[in-house]
């Protein structure tokens, strides 16, 4: 992988994490002012329990990048996708368990709408990529 590829990775997961920060902050926001408090940090509570397991993903990956060879970046793909299955689950887990009062479905839309911003990173990724004209002639 060239440099500007790399750069460029990295800057995408840079800019997907910040979006989900972003929409996790405006959706708080905006569930604190329409709906309440409790609603609020519900939501954003929701965001940061996409968005710190997705952050450690991503060091992960970016970490393994310095590493030649596939098998580091795969072992690496793998222990980020673990740790952050694991994370996600511990941090539901605290949330229910310690935050009281809660409001359930704010803290799953802040949760969703952080994840859908991901979406928008493949989006982001493949408008970096210009088409490849092929040729299908077979040789003739």
């Amino acid at each position: 992988m060239d440099e500007s590829a790399e750069r460029r990775g990295s800057n995408i997961i840079v800019t997907v994490l910040a979006g989900q920060l972003v929409v996790g902050t405006v959706l708080a926001a905006l569930l604190w002012g329409l709906v309440g408090g409790v609603a609020g940090y519900s939501a954003m509570l929701g965001s940061l329990t996409c968005v710190i397991p997705n952050a450690f993903l991503a060091t992960r990956i970016v970490l393994a990048r310095r590493d030649p060879g596939p098998r580091a970046l795969i072992r690496a793909a793998y222990t980020g996708e673990m740790g952050k299955l694991a994370l996600t689950v511990l941090m539901f887990s605290l949330v229910f368990v310690m935050v009281r009062p809660l409001a359930a479905g704010a803290l799953f839309a802040g949760f969703i709408a952080a994840q859908l911003v991901t979406l928008l990173g493949f989006l982001l990724r493949d408008a970096g990529h210009e088409e490849l004209d092929t040729d299908n002639k077979n040789g003739e």
